[in-house]
């Protein structure tokens, strides 16, 4: 007598385990399915796709940058096609490495700075940026006590009108909301911005805004992180 056949059990991806972040409102929850159902492509069984309606599909969001690989693509949430039309500052929270960037954007209160008038551009420092720029003590005083300094500094970051990264290589020179005129130069996936920051993951494409992401903070603030950079004791 043969012995039975067990069908195999099912086994589920590995999911991608990132830094620890912030603990995220309930409210989000919400958020999480949406974007998890616009990265697989899921619609309701009424729905007509682009195609069968004679229209061409839309074009898939791009990004460019050697960090984009290790950030969420395919059908994870937080994917590029995912955040698109989402909010700027929804989409930020799916960026793991802007957790800092992040934060300070909820503290100086300037969500709404991220997608007002006709756009805007927004130039994201990493984590790591930040914590090459800033020590701990000084972060954490800008975060908390600082607010005027604080949004002083993510208006160097902002520039009007929502612009892709070929956008910003044509235009040569782009002026913050800050005032300060900042040098673009670059092309094939990257560009240099003041000569001191290159794009490392740009083109995220959300409501009324593009995020580039870069590698080093802009502004005038002096620089105070690094190796000696750690919390007093």
């Amino acid at each position: 007598m043969e012995p039975p056949v067990i069908p195999p059990r099912s086994r589920s991806l590995p999911r991608l385990r990132w830094p620890t972040r912030r603990r995220r409102t309930a409210a989000l929850g919400a958020v999480a399915l949406s974007l998890v159902l616009a990265g697989t492509g899921c619609s309701g069984a009424g729905a007509a796709s682009p195609a069968a309606g004679g229209g061409a599909a839309p074009k898939a969001p791009v990004v460019s940058g050697p960090l984009c690989d290790l950030l969420p693509s395919g059908s994870e949430p937080g994917n590029p096609a995912a955040l698109a039309g989402q909010p700027a500052e929804v989409a930020l929270q799916w960026l793991p490495v802007l957790t800092t960037f992040e934060a300070a954007v909820r503290a100086a209160g300037m969500s709404a700075d991220l997608h007002g008038g006709s756009g805007a551009t927004i130039l994201a420092p990493t984590d790591d940026a930040f914590a090459a720029k800033f020590s701990d003590d000084d972060l954490d005083q800008l975060l908390v006590t600082d607010r005027d300094r604080l949004r002083g500094l993510l208006r160097e970051h902002l520039v009007a009108g929502s612009l892709s990264l070929s956008d910003l290589v044509a235009a040569g020179k782009v002026t913050t909301l800050a005032g300060t005129g900042v040098t673009v130069t670059g092309g094939g996936g990257s560009a240099r911005l003041a000569d001191r920051a290159d794009t490392v993951c740009a083109d995220y494409q959300v409501a009324g805004a593009r995020i580039h992401i870069i590698n080093h903070v802009l502004g005038s603030l002096p620089t105070t992180g690094g190796p000696g950079g750690h919390r007093a004791h």
